[in-house]
């Protein structure tokens, strides 16, 4: 078993997934998102894509069993073990735009995608490449009058999500920066690789 990395808050890494891999994402401290997109290792622009896998999974919560595919269409990771049960695919990770439109009051910060812009360079991937990520236990409840919101995490200190990689991946993983999104404050995402 791999010892876990840590993610610092407000911070993003790129990490390497062989077809095969595991990726478990643990929340150490509780109420805490990570971003995660993933990318085609031969090809970058094979990516991650909400659209798709919303469309083929027929469901906008997605937990064990579920897949993610790709703007191709293929399977890009399948949830293996999932201990909370509650994740985003419709928002788009915040930026100096979101601090900006939802944060007026607030220091602005880059966020997850001028994190994951900064982590995802090395590969190629530049920041019109950087697609809506799926949200690793973001709340994200959905009004039955179709009016969304952001609620702290369900998740509890230890819950955590794997994933296996069906394809070699390049990942991109935060430690999400948005203070709805996360209750209010800010914390480490750990992860392993298996």
């Amino acid at each position: 078993m791999s010892v876990a990395q840590r993610i610092p808050p407000r911070s993003a890494v790129a990490i390497e997934l062989a077809k095969g891999q595991r990726l478990t994402v643990i929340d150490p401290e509780g109420c805490q998102v990570a971003d995660l997109l993933a990318y085609g290792h031969e090809d970058i622009r094979e990516v991650l894509s909400n659209g798709r896998t919303l469309d083929y999974e027929e469901t906008i919560r997605l937990t064990t069993g579920n897949r993610l595919w790709s703007n191709r269409s293929r399977v890009m990771l399948t949830i293996e073990a999932d201990t909370v049960g509650c994740h985003d695919f419709l928002l788009t990770p915040c930026s100096i735009a979101t601090f900006v439109h939802f944060y007026p009051d607030k220091p602005v910060h880059r966020g997850c995608f001028g994190n994951l812009a900064e982590a995802l360079a090395p590969y190629g991937v530049t920041e019109d490449a950087i697609p809506v990520a799926f949200n690793v236990f973001m709340n994200v409840p959905v009004a039955p009058d179709g009016k969304i919101s952001v609620e702290p995490p369900l998740s509890k200190a230890g819950d955590s999500l794997t994933l296996r990689a069906e394809m070699n991946l390049v990942i991109g993983l935060t430690a999400c920066s948005a203070y709805a999104s996360n209750g209010g404050s800010f914390k480490p995402i750990d992860y392993k690789v298996e």
